[in-house]
């Protein structure tokens, strides 16, 4: 089973999905015509890649995030440098707000306790994604479901003999690249083999201009999970291939280790092409790699 994953419209008054100004990530793509103006309601990795692609176009950017810095999750103070990019390129942002109503072409939210307001052609809703598990029968099989997706284990077995799962259905980690393991698990499995679905190492990659991208714990996760660390910032000018493909362009790369036995814990970069070189971070810590190493 992999369904996949749906676009959530939260309760905000005003919010109506058959107002064609109100988009998705899907209709998002089947414009016909570039906005003037874009309001996008949430400032995670789907609504910053939209942010930069339409900053690039020449429309009107502005990012509404409930929470105090946009890309939650990512690394904080390389999510604050990437924001401090686009505002530059002229995308607005307003941190620590809350959308409370839409009004035709208006977003309404509040600031600081204060309301405020932003006009514009289109709006885009990114508050998240839920699992696809209504709609084809899934309640006839008898599946389990778990926090709104499909429970499996970790050779992404259901509850159901020779039923698996992949993907934003299971409602876990919704990347492109978790979606792509966890199917390799899946067929690993069907055919024979003995795999197993491991999360620690999974990139997350921003898609943005420049890429940002992250593999295993931030220093925001290893202090939450008192893990002790060391950590070194580097420029990424100590890529090649960063430095033949950014043209007095820089980046930051940051390197987190256990502090005792030096394995690697994290790895985020901030620079193009990111996306590609983040490999390398996931190899180091799926093998346990030490930095000596």
């Amino acid at each position: 089973i992999a369904t996949g994953s749906e676009a959530i419209l939260p309760p905000i008054p005003g919010l109506d999905p058959a107002n064609d100004v109100i988009l998705t990530s899907r209709e998002i793509l089947s414009l016909n015509d570039k906005p003037e103006s874009l309001v996008i309601i949430g400032g995670g990795i789907i609504g910053i890649e939209f942010a930069s692609f339409f900053n690039s176009l020449g429309t009107k950017v502005t990012v509404i995030e409930m929470l105090g810095e946009i890309l939650g999750g990512m690394d904080r103070e390389l999510s604050a440098m990437l924001r401090e990019i686009y505002t530059k390129k002229g995308v607005v942002f307003y941190l620590s707000s809350k959308v409370t109503g839409i009004r035709e072409h208006e977003v309404v939210f509040e600031i600081n306790g204060r309301e405020s307001s932003v006009s514009c052609d289109k709006i885009l809703v990114s508050t998240g994604r839920r699992p696809v598990t209504r709609g084809f029968g899934l309640e006839n099989l008898g599946v389990e479901l778990i926090n709104g997706g499909i429970r499996v284990d970790e050779k992404m077995r259901t509850n159901i003999p020779n039923v698996y799962a992949a993907g934003d259905v299971t409602g876990f980690s919704l990347l492109a690249h978790t979606a792509s393991r966890e199917g390799e698990v899946v067929v690993n499995n069907l055919t024979g083999g003995n795999d197993r679905m491991r999360y620690h190492a999974i990139p997350g990659v921003v898609y943005t201009n420049p890429e940002f991208a992250g593999a295993g714990l931030t220093e925001e996760m290893a202090a939450q999970k008192k893990i002790e660390y060391r950590m070194a910032s580097l420029p990424m000018t100590y890529s090649g291939r960063f430095v033949a493909e950014n043209e007095g362009g820089n980046g930051l790369c940051k390197v987190l280790v256990g502090a005792k036995h030096g394995e690697v814990l994290g790895v985020h970069m901030l620079g193009n092409p990111s996306g590609e070189l983040i490999y390398g971070a996931c190899m180091a810590i799926e093998a346990e790699m030490t930095l000596k190493e």
